[in-house]
């Protein structure tokens, strides 16, 4: 008797787990958390320019970054970064809201910024590219 409860404990838990990882919408949807939060992350501890690896290639070759650009992005420190929920458009894209907080390393100002954020997923890597590029933290909201 003590056999078969500890197999059903063991066993029960895998069974579930492989359930899900079966299910191709719960894994785009615990991919696009994972990104999302790795990105607020990366914005938050790291530097601006460090999220380029969000960014989709293809829109990285269409839209490369300038040097001018990513001197502006080491100039600013994130204080603030407050996401809106995602919301769906389709089966492959969602857009987010997010208010970003920057604070100038020279001057100490602050100011805050919207980041409208498109995303898409890419079924054959199965990952989220942000498709909006970097926050424009040269805008005036």
């Amino acid at each position: 008797m003590k056999m078969r409860w500890m197999l059903t404990a063991v066993l029960a838990p895998m069974l579930l787990l492989a359930g899900c990882a079966n299910d191709p919408t719960r894994g785009k949807e615990r991919a696009l958390r994972d990104t999302l939060r790795s990105y607020a992350s990366t914005l938050r501890w790291g530097d601006i320019a460090q999220a380029q690896i969000f960014l989709d290639p293809a829109y990285l070759e269409q839209h490369p970054i300038p040097e001018t650009d990513l001197a502006r992005y080491r100039q600013v420190q994130v204080s603030q970064y407050s996401e809106h929920p995602a919301v769906p458009v389709g089966d492959t894209e969602v857009h987010q809201t997010v208010e970003i907080g920057l604070i100038n390393v020279h001057t100490q100002a602050m100011r805050t910024i919207v980041d409208r954020q498109v995303w898409r997923y890419d079924a054959k890597q199965k990952r989220w590219w942000l498709m909006s590029g970097l926050p424009d933290i040269t805008r005036r909201d």
